[in-house]
This record gives structure tokens, sequence and C-alpha cells, in this order.
């Protein structure tokens, strides 16, 4: 249908061959086989013009329409490609959000406003195919090998509580476990001379949220883990536990179904967040 509309605009199967790129006698066989399918004639030719039959005439502004909505969605794509737009899905765990992200993405909203970012706060590692995910920034790595993934840094989560606790003994403190940590939780611990120091403590609580998590440490409630940078930047009112001991770092990654032809607008978010969030973890260790 595309190829007959072209020949009538040419006004020769030679001309439109010429403007397609492709052979005459390819675009001959396209036009018969179309013919025969529909049953009729759409083209009377002579060796020096074409005429267009009655059932020609009508079909042809279907055909140049279709052609028409085609180009206009080519362009279209092509125009998002020279300027960024659409919708891109970004999700990222509650604790790496409000210290991380969000300062990427207000700068993002203001750099792109075509851009419309979706932003899904979640825990769990979300099935990116499922979700219809475009960006999703992890803590470990994922073992899913569909996925392009690239490093961007590292924390250490830190045992905090109300000053008081640290004069008791952990194990016996109530124990604000994060719902990806289990019930049965033993920490292991480094001193900055190498002896290793193992903790199990006590499980009183579990949360589905980070900030549950945090509020419910602020209010004394008991102990429990949070990201060295959040514990630096927004938690001046509780204290670190084992101050002489920390955990294993902890690494981040971006994370993107996209190996190639990226959409622009996915590219755009890709590009800044790789940069701000190493930017920002390795400044917090300067």
């Amino acid at each position: 249908m595309s190829l007959f509309a072209h020949v009538v605009d040419a006004g020769s199967i030679s001309a439109a061959a010429d403007r397609l790129g492709v052979s005459k006698s390819v675009v001959s066989q396209h036009l018969k086989t179309l013919e025969q399918e529909l049953g009729v004639i759409l083209i009377k030719r002579t060796t020096r013009r074409q005429f267009l039959t009655e059932p020609g005439k009508r079909f042809y502004e279907a055909c140049k329409a279709l052609n028409q909505i085609a180009e206009t969605a080519w362009e279209d794509v092509q125009a998002q490609q020279l300027e960024p737009e659409g919708s891109v899905h970004i999700t990222a765990p509650n604790a790496l959000i409000e210290s991380l992200l969000t300062p990427i993405i207000s700068k993002l909203m203001q750099q792109y406003p075509g851009v419309l970012v979706k932003l899904t706060c979640d825990d769990q590692h979300l099935d990116m195919m499922a979700h219809n995910i475009d960006i999703a920034v992890r803590i470990g790595t994922s073992k899913d090998s569909t996925l392009k993934q690239k490093r961007l840094g590292s924390f250490r989560d830190v045992l905090c509580g109300h000053a008081r606790f640290s004069q008791e003994k952990l194990t016996q403190v109530p124990y604000i476990a994060n719902a990806w940590e289990g019930t049965l939780i033993t920490h292991q611990f480094r001193t900055k001379n190498g002896e290793k120091r193992a903790l199990t403590p006590k499980v009183s609580c579990i949360t589905n949220a980070f900030h549950s998590t945090v509020s419910l440490i602020r209010a004394g409630a008991g102990i429990g883990l949070v990201p060295d940078f959040y514990l630096k930047n927004y938690l001046t009112d509780v204290t670190r536990l084992m101050p002489q001991a920390c955990l294993p770092e902890n690494p981040v990654y971006l994370l993107t179904p996209f190996s190639r032809h990226t959409p622009m607008a996915v590219q755009v978010c890709i590009d800044a967040l790789s940069v701000g969030i190493q930017g920002r973890l390795s400044e917090h260790y300067r």
C-alpha cells in the first residue's frame, strides 16, 4: 500500500524505485501482488503514461493518508532524539531517595521540562519488565543478566540509636529491623585493627519501609541500621553505636533494560543519576 502511493506520487514505477532506493522489479512485483490480492486493477499503464482506475483513485487516498501517518510518526520519534521528552520510570529504595536521588531529579525536571519522571520508591527489587521500569538504582547486584548494570559507588550501614543505649548490652536492646533483614540477624563488624565482632540483636519490630525504621529509632524504641550518609546528614538526634567498628560496604548500582538505542529522555536521566550519585557517595568519604 505504501509503495502504491509512492508510485502514484512519483508518476511512474521507475521514479518511485529511484526515490525509495529499491529496484524497479521490486516495486513492480509488489504492485502486481497488491492488485492480485485486491482483485482489481489500480493503475493502467502505457509506455509513456500511467492512469489511476476509479478503484485506484479511492484506494490511493487511503494509502496516501497511511504514508502521511507513517512519516509523522517517524518525524516525531526523531524529534524526541533531538530534545528529550516523554516519561521515564525510575525506582530506588527509600533509603536512597531523599539524600541521593531527589536533588538530581529536581535538576532534571528544571533542565528538561518535556521529561515526565515517574518515581517509584520501593525497598524490594521490582521486576523491571513487569513494571515497565526504565531505570533502577539498587543496593547490591542483580542476577538478571538481561539488565545493563553500572556500579556507582558504595556506603556502609551504621548501627545507631538513642544515646542511652550506648551504655547497655546491645544484644538485649530492642532491635528495629528492616524487612529485607529478616528475623534471624547476625551482623559482622570489623574494627580498625582488623578484629572481627559479631552482633546478634534481639529483633522486636520489623518494618517494610525505611522511614518507619528511622522514626522508631529516633523515638527511642530501639536500635537499627541506617546508611552512613543518611545518619550524617539527617539524624543529629541519635548516636552511632559501636563507633570503633564498621559493617561491610554496600555497593550501589544503576540498572536499565536498554543495551542500545536508549531513548534520549532515559539517557539524560541515566547520565545525570550516574554522575550525581557517584559524586555524592564519593564526597561523603572525603
